[in-house]
């Protein structure tokens, strides 16, 4: 924690030395965008063309909450017509920080430039309550609804509102790409819900709670998880829980993300036969998973290969 607030105090520093104003927007250049995240960075690439130049600040293989600020996000925020976050309360541990200590007023909360990507979006689990003993609540909702590609069209639809407050010139062309990413994403999703009907109704178990809107979409059901609440590392007395549930259901499939040690998992599959699935929590996740598109087709392909694939023990 120390070093954290350390680390966010020098990038003020540098800031406020290195800082200087995002020069006007000319006629013919490119916007300049940054998202938080490379799923959003995805999106905005879809939505703006050749009319925008797009570079995220986390990685798709980070986890999205911890995220250690640098100067150079500050030098890039500076600069940005726009900026990209998925709202809610999934990186209030440093995006906020990184947007203040810009000094671009075109990115601050209620700038033209400032995009909420959660916006209109339809949100699962919003929380009754918030007691911290029920482990790491989101307090608005589950806010990895990007891994419902339904979802991702509203997404879309935010960026292009903002991309077109701030060049109404290229509305057309915006208009034009954000119905042609609707139109991909409505056949993409039949394909990818025909591929997955064999998992509809399948008892999964989850290491974090990430991946609803993906079950909702896909239609299998995470009956547990190995975290013994939202955020607490996997107990003694969680696994053999989970073990017995596994054994009981015969549950065929363990799905985490990379950024998770797969210790508990591989413990869980060894003991039960069930296979681990390691999926893509965003675009960039692995190789060869770079565009929105992508973070499906590989998804779909895991979860269909570790479902197929023979008993792990």
């Amino acid at each position: 924690m120390v070093s954290r607030i350390l680390n966010i105090l020098f990038i003020s520093t540098i800031a406020s030395l290195a800082f200087t104003p995002a020069s006007p927007l000319r006629a013919g250049d490119r916007l300049r965008v940054v998202t938080s995240l490379p799923t959003l960075k995805s999106i905005v690439a879809l939505v703006g063309g050749e009319k925008v130049e797009v570079s995220a600040i986390a990685t798709g293989y980070q986890n999205p909450h911890f995220v250690d600020p640098k100067p150079s996000f500050i030098m890039k925020l500076s600069r940005a017509d726009m900026f990209v976050t998925t709202g809610l309360d999934l990186e209030i541990g440093w995006a906020p920080s990184l947007i203040q200590s810009s000094r671009n007023s075109k990115i601050q909360m209620g700038g033209d430039g400032y995009v909420d990507a959660s916006r209109g979006v339809p949100l699962l689990q919003v929380p009754t309550s918030t007691d911290r003993a029920q482990g790491d609540i989101h307090v608005y909702g589950n806010p990895h609804y990007w891994l419902d590609p339904i979802r991702g069209k509203q997404i879309a639809r935010n960026v292009f509102e903002a991309l077109v407050k701030l060049s109404a010139e290229n509305r057309e062309y915006f208009e034009a790409n954000l119905n042609r990413f609707d139109s991909e994403i409505d056949t993409r999703t039949a394909a990818w819900e025909k591929a997955l009907a064999p998992l509809d109704g399948v008892p999964i178990i989850a290491y974090h709670n990430e991946w609803p809107y993906l079950e909702e979409r896909f239609k299998f059901v995470v009956t547990d998880f190995l975290e013994p609440k939202p955020g607490i590392p996997p107990t003694p007395s969680q696994l053999v829980k989970v073990i017995s549930e596994v054994r009981a259901k015969k549950i065929p499939v363990i799905i985490t993300s990379p950024y998770f040690t797969t210790d508990a998992a591989e413990l869980v599959t060894r003991q039960t036969g069930a296979r681990l699935a390691v999926l893509a929590p965003s675009v960039e996740a692995f190789e060869g998973v770079d565009s929105y598109y992508d973070l499906f087709d590989y998804n779909v392909k895991v979860l269909l290969e570790a479902l197929n694939s023979p008993p792990s023990n």
